[in-house]
């Protein structure tokens, strides 16, 4: 280095420096009616999500998200990506679900959001991989295997 680093805060200054130049900036990706898609995943849910300006409709399967998710904890997990990257009902989403159960399928819907969100503007893309959103959870039921009852499960010990 040709300049001298007296402290840590030089060093910080001279890396975001660096950093911010370097990198280009992400573009946003649209199609032509305006929408961002995406793919979520979450346990067996596969979900296509499409994102675009809107009141904040959110359409799942072809029903209404209340209708779909009953329960108001499904819900509360389809709003988080939006509290979380301050743009409520400021979108509305199409999506459609298939595959593992109520749970898995809402998360799957989130993760998709999220995912579509960032493309749709990058610069939504810190708060929502600091909430975590952006990553795949990527626990699953683990397999059975041969010689045991499930997965882990032995068969009952007979002493005679």
């Amino acid at each position: 280095m040709a300049e001298d680093l007296k402290s840590l805060d030089d060093l910080k200054d001279a890396v975001a420096g660096t950093a911010a130049s370097d990198a280009p900036a992400r573009e946003p990706v649209r199609d032509a009616l305006g929408r961002a898609y995406a793919t979520g995943k979450r346990k067996d849910a596969v979900a296509r999500v499409w994102i675009k300006p809107g009141s904040g409709r959110v359409v799942v399967n072809g029903k209404a998200m209340n209708e779909y998710f009953a329960r108001p904890v499904l819900q509360m997990i389809l709003r988080q990506p939006f509290q979380v990257a301050g743009v409520t009902d400021q979108f509305d989403v199409m999506a459609t679900v298939k595959g593992g159960g109520l749970s898995g399928q809402a998360g799957a819907v989130k993760h998709g959001i999220s995912k579509a969100l960032q493309l749709y503007d990058p610069a939504l893309r810190a708060p929502l991989k600091a909430a975590g959103f952006l990553t795949r959870d990527a626990r699953v039921v683990e397999r059975k295997k041969y010689g045991k009852a499930k997965a882990r499960r032995s068969f009952q010990f007979s002493k005679r």
